[in-house]
């Protein structure tokens, strides 16, 4: 492209998005240095001249399956794009949260969050508690009876109520898993203590994540141990799984009543990892993946305890989590500021697909949107939470809500983001917008 038609570039604007948002297909010529910014300028004007109560708001666009993240002009040289012709550029909302709700405090660190659930977050903290909060707003119960940190917490029924009441696990550095159910017709303005209904001892040292199969019948465990526990949700002393039923004081003075705690063993263990399984995801009745810090992503048969498939990446993992197109990206971080997304139906390699690679300390979690191919969150030691998108390297946005190292991240109702963090807070996102 030379110096005189570098200046101009005809452009047309398409979208997929509702009438009122659609600006008219005529071809325009625009100036060859704008960027997104100035793009999105250009359609607000054209939607307002058709609409005069069109309120502006920023959009991102899309050429060749590829959200344009530099100036027109250097987007055209760095993709071989001809100036003569006319460019169809497709715009979408942009993604990026446009509120910060007020964060809820907590007594020590936020180490694991869960928003599956529309009606409720759960959170688990290093006070060895866990919370529900109703619509992010109050903590309306307190899961409590672990006697050290808690570093996973995971509705078990996600959106789904049985009777009228949610199932809960949570995962704890004192070796054990706990069982809660708690009842959703909640009363506002006071916090209920709940005590488990039921404990799964068997790991050997610190439990760091936890993952609930598509069925909601069983639980895997990971573990500093470097071992992976199967368990089943449910289990009676018929069938084998319950090895015990303790009488726990359920209250913390003696006169507190006695309450039946059912106490249940492993139904099988996942042997092969050398180093502490941090993450764990089960995305297929069949399958689970684990991530190490022995550099390791494995995949294992849920049904034969096998180990199917491996991949060395050179690096200590903190987090893994599946995503993207039918479930079957691998998205995982840790020691270095890079997230990193494989695709393991391409055996053979070991090279990422993606990398993304904008923060400046270890990654702690991430997470794929539940309903986008393409959207992502990370979060890290540098205090940031960062939303990605596959089709550009640079992040969608950068949350900086959190004053300290931010320890766990999630998807909230498909349009917030949730984090927790060093700084003892729960930090809600909202209004990010995703088709």
């Amino acid at each position: 492209m030379d110096a005189d038609t570098s200046r101009q570039v005809r452009v047309r604007f398409i979208t997929k998005l509702p009438p009122p948002l659609r600006a008219p297909p005529t071809a325009i010529a625009v100036p060859a240095e704008l960027s997104r910014m100035g793009l999105s300028e250009i359609v607000n004007s054209l939607l307002l001249s058709a609409e005069p109560d069109h309120q502006a708001q920023p959009f991102d666009f899309i050429v060749d399956g590829e959200l344009v993240r530099m100036p027109l002009h250097q987007f055209l040289l760095a993709k071989g794009i001809s100036a003569e012709r006319v460019l169809e550029l497709e715009y979408i909302k942009a993604v990026a949260p446009r509120k910060q709700e007020p964060p809820l405090p907590h007594d020590d660190w936020v180490s694991a969050v869960d928003g599956s659930n529309p009606s409720f977050i759960l959170t688990g903290c290093y006070d060895g508690l866990a919370r529900i909060w109703k619509d992010a707003a109050e903590c309306t119960q307190v899961l409590e009876g672990h006697s050290g940190a808690i570093t996973s917490a995971s509705f078990i029924n996600k959106g789904v109520e049985t009777d009228g009441s949610l199932h809960v696990v949570t995962g704890s550095k004192d070796r054990s898993l706990r069982l809660f159910k708690f009842d959703t017709s909640v009363t506002i303005g006071s916090s209920k203590r709940i005590g488990a209904y039921k404990i799964l001892p068997g790991h050997t040292s610190s439990i760091q994540s936890i993952a609930v199969d598509p069925s909601r019948n069983m639980i895997c465990s990971a573990s500093w141990d470097t071992t992976i526990k199967l368990w089943a949700v449910e289990g009676s002393e018929e069938d084998g799984d319950t090895v015990s039923v303790k009488k726990r004081r359920m209250n913390s003075d003696e006169s507190g009543p006695e309450e039946s705690q059912l106490e249940g063993s492993a139904s099988s263990t996942l042997l092969g990892h050398t180093q502490c399984v941090s993450s764990v995801a089960w995305p297929e009745q069949r399958t689970i993946y684990s991530a190490s810090w022995d550099h390791s992503i494995r995949q294992w048969d849920a049904q034969t305890g096998r180990e199917t498939w491996n991949m060395f990446c050179g690096k200590a993992l903190n987090c893994l989590d599946c995503g993207g197109e039918g479930s079957s990206l691998i998205a995982a971080g840790g020691s270095d500021p890079v997230l990193r997304v494989w695709d393991p139906r391409k055996p053979g390699t070991t090279a990422p697909i993606f990398q993304f690679s904008s923060h400046s300390s270890w990654i702690s979690a991430c997470k794929w949107h539940p309903s986008s191919w393409f959207h992502l969150i990370s979060s890290s030691f540098d205090g940031k939470v960062m939303l990605w998108d596959l089709r550009t390297a640079w992040p969608l946005a950068s949350v900086d809500s959190h004053k300290d190292k931010v320890l766990c991240a999630d998807w909230w109702k498909g349009d917030s983001v949730i984090s927790g963090g060093a700084d003892s807070k729960l930090c809600i996102s909202s209004g990010v917008e995703i088709a």
